[in-house]
């Protein structure tokens, strides 16, 4: 028995001319509003407010950022901005540690201009060092 599968289920119909129903809606809805601001405010006050709803009509309807509607962009950034942002940290004890603190004292930290010159020679020498012991360590491993 032999079925159709439907093929490219995630493009949307072209409902209305070459848009699809919700961006029609979206470019019907700026046009309305943008006509409802030119009969109330005029052409020469009005012109701001009708060019950021058309600009935002439009981006609704045809702007993609990675591959994503511009309506989930606008609904992050809504919810990001209201939602609250005080994050707490609660630190959970080990079973090994219960009962005991445990303190580290902080290091010294020294300025490598206050170290005599000899030691940071022997510093210097014995880093070298370990790091061509490790990488012919790991030669002979492979």
């Amino acid at each position: 028995m032999n079925f159709q599968v439907p093929q490219f289920i995630e493009i949307e119909d072209k409902a209305i001319g070459p848009l699809t129903f919700k961006q029609f809606i979206y470019l019907a809805g700026g046009a309305g509003l943008a006509f409802i601001c030119y009969a109330w405010l005029g052409v020469y006050i009005g012109a701001v407010p009708i060019v950021a709803i058309l600009s935002l009509a439009a981006a609704l309807a045809f702007y993609k950022v990675n591959d994503r509607p511009f309506i989930n962009i606008a609904e992050a950034f809504i919810r990001f901005h209201l939602s609250n942002k005080l994050f707490l940290w609660k630190k959970i004890p080990n079973q090994a540690n219960q009962g005991k603190i445990q303190t580290k004292e902080p290091r010294p930290t020294e300025n490598i201009s206050t170290i005599p010159k000899d030691r940071l020679h022997e510093l210097t020498w014995r880093l070298n060092i370990k790091e061509v012991i490790d990488e012919s360590n790991s030669k002979k491993i492979t």
